[in-house]
This record gives C-alpha cells, structure tokens and sequence, in this order.
C-alpha cells in the first residue's frame, strides 16, 4: 500500500500562510486558516462515446480564514497568496467582518473562543494503484474492456457504459496551537447495462465506491454479471400491486434510507434553528430496541469514502453513536453548532469548497451488525419485498413462496 502524498503547492506556501496567521492575531484573538489543494477527474466509456475530463465542482485550490471578534466570527476567502498580497489579505478580512457592524446588520447569537487545544498532525490515506500513475489512456483502456464485457454479456444487451471518478485533495489547517496536515484519496465508479426485449427497455445501474485509488475497478468488473442479471430480470418484471408492503433491504438501501429519512434530522445545526424534530427526542426511543446506528469520519476499522482525520474546522474525527438500543443519543455537529448547544464537536463540519461555510453534515452512516440471519429475516415476512442479492423478490400471500 502507498500513501496519498502531500501537496506541493500547499507545502510551499505554508510559510506564507503561518505568516498571514501571526498578522491576524494582531488584531483578532482567534483566527484559523484552512487551506485545500483538491483535484477531481471523470472518466466514462459507453457503447456511444467516450469522455475525460476535470471535474469541476472537486477540483479547488485556495484558502478560507476565520476570525472571532469578541461576539461572532467571521470568514473570508481567496484563492491567490504571495508576500505582496498578505497586506491586502489583511485588509480584505476586517472590511469583510466589519460589514456586521453596519447598520442594520446583527449577530443573532453570541459565541464565546473555539476550543484550541495543541494539534500537531500530518497524516495520508492509502491505496494500491493512483490514476495519475496508471495514466489517463491507460484508464479509458479498461473501462472500454469493462464496457465490452457489458456488452458481451447477453445478446439483448443494447448499450453499456463505465464510469470513474476521483477526488485526491491536501488540507492544511492552521491555528494559534494547531499545525494539521492530511492527504486523502478516494474513488468512485459505475457500471449501467440497457437491455431490450421486443418494446421493453430496461436498465441496471450499480455503483462502487472506496477510500483509495483505480484498484476500485476490479471490483467493478466482478459486478458485471451481478448487474447483467439484474437487467435482464427487470424484462420480465411484473407491475407491483399497489399498497403498503414490509421490506428487507441491503445494507446500501438500508443506509440510503437512513441517510434522508432520518440522518438530515440529526444534524445539530438545525437544531439551533429549532428545524429538526430531533432535538425533541434526545434521551426517547426513535427505533426498535434492537437498533444502534453511529456516524464519523474515523479512520479506525474500515475506512470509507467519507472518512477524514479532521473535519473542515480542524475538528479531529470521531466516532458518534446517535441511536444506541433504539434511543437517540445525540445528533452530529460542527464546532460553532456545538458551542451553541453546549456539547461536544462530533468533527462533522464539512465544506463544499472553501469558497463556502461549514455545515453539520453526515460522514459515514452505519448500523452495528444484530443477530439475526439474512435467512430468518426473509422467513418473518408473510407478504413483501426482499431486495437480497440486489434483486426483488417477494413472498405470496396464499402459498409463502418466493417469487
């Protein structure tokens, strides 16, 4: 295994950055520097055309300041720095934060100084195989093979694409006792088959995700079949009866559900708005006794995609348990929702780039392991839908077989 390396371009600028920090705290008696070096790249191969290019949304480079001026904070952004330009920087920052002070312009809340605790850090990621040194034809190369085994799969097949993305960035964050550095790599891919049967067209998508480089594409070609077989089922599927129905889901359904039906609930801050009806039922029981359900960015055990060593406030990352034995514990938090609330910074605040703020948001959302068999949960529904072996099936009411 090899570590994500870090950031040349960070590196040489760090100098800069500690210095336009000490300027700052002249004037403020808290100030932080977050600093990104991200690049994101796509790749797609379909039986039609063949793209690459920069992904635009995930590839950053620049740098966000955050100053506390004795009530409230402040932030600023920019994306150029030199010697000449720390002056100006300077500037900028108390024009921006200066700007509450006009009139008609109030802080609704009153903060006190984020914790500072002593942080010295520099950490990576690992992966087997980069796409920078694998190269970009050599890439496109095998998602075409991936795309001709689509193909080849049934003859019913009509159209097929491979798809790859990702995202390698270096973070630094600097403040008056932290020095912390982290390099993280993760990758994501797709694989969709199109099927034809006389007028029916059906498709079948599946995507594949992990915390490291292009080795991710092995695991897409061993899910040809699975996703081929799912779209040639689909050609003979019947229209589901209307009505309520129970459900047994994979742990990816399961988690997509959990996400947007109940993790947004528990992102605290939306509990300083009173937005999320959580916040009523900390301490209640919000699902069956059975049930724990934790969220973090931790690196410890597996690593997923979502996962960091420190959250975008310098935060390092945690492991939450929201739902213990179907009781809601806490929900997640970013440091200045945290400050408010009085509790702890779960190292959930997280930007979309640094040209913007840091929101409470969901990492890695998991359940721990129960026991019961996949087998004896399939055998407790009278009448519903199982989606195991990623394919529905479901049990009728007269006779208890599967179909």
């Amino acid at each position: 295994m090899k570590k994500v390396e870090s950031s040349q371009y960070l590196q040489s600028v760090k100098p800069l950055l500690k210095k336009l920090l000490g300027q700052i705290l002249e004037i403020y008696p808290y100030a932080s520097i977050l600093a990104e070096d991200a690049q994101a790249v796509r790749y797609q191969v379909s039986s039609m055309v063949t793209t690459m290019g920069e992904d635009a949304t995930l590839s950053n480079r620049g740098f966000v300041i955050k100053v506390y001026e004795g009530a409230a904070y402040g932030e600023y952004s920019f994306n150029e720095i030199s010697e000449e330009k720390l002056d100006d920087i300077v500037a900028h920052l108390q024009s921006v934060v200066a700007l509450r002070e006009c009139e008609g312009v109030q802080s609704l809340s009153q903060y006190q100084v984020l914790a500072d605790e002593p942080c010295v850090l520099a950490e990576s990621t690992e992966y087997e195989t980069g796409a920078e040194e694998l190269g970009d034809e050599e890439i496109l190369r095998r998602l075409t093979v991936l795309k001709d085994q689509c193909m080849a799969y049934d003859e019913r097949v009509i159209n097929c694409a491979a798809a790859l993305n990702y995202q390698k960035y270096s973070k630094l964050f600097l403040s008056p006792h932290r020095d912390m550095e982290q390099n993280v790599l993760w990758t994501n891919g797709a694989i969709q088959i199109v099927v034809q049967k006389d007028s029916q067209v059906k498709y079948s998508y599946e995507g594949f995700s992990n915390l490291g480089g292009v080795e991710l594409m092995e695991r897409m070609e061993a899910g040809i079949a699975r996703v081929g077989k799912n779209a040639i089922d689909l050609l003979d599927a019947e229209p589901m009866i209307p009505g309520e129905y129970d459900c047994i889901c994979t742990p990816p359904v399961t988690g997509m559900i959990a996400h947007e039906a109940f993790g947004h609930g528990v992102e605290m801050d939306m509990f300083v708005k009173d937005r999320a009806l959580a916040k009523s039922y900390v301490g209640e029981y919000v699902a069956a006794p059975m049930l724990t359900m934790h969220d973090g960015a931790s690196l410890s055990g597996k690593p997923e995609t979502a996962s960091y060593f420190f959250d975008d406030e310098g935060v390092l990352s945690t492991d939450t348990v929201v739902i213990r034995d179907g009781i809601l514990q806490t929900g997640i938090s970013d440091a200045q929702s945290a400050m408010y609330l009085g509790t702890q910074p779960t190292g959930n605040g997280r930007r979309e780039s640094y040209m913007r703020k840091a929101y409470t948001r969901m990492t890695n959302t998991w359940f721990e392991p129960g026991q019961d068999k996949v087998e004896d949960m399939i055998a407790s529904i009278n009448y519903g839908f199982c989606w195991t072996t990623r394919q529905a099936v479901w049990r009728t009411p007269k006779t208890g077989a599967f179909r």
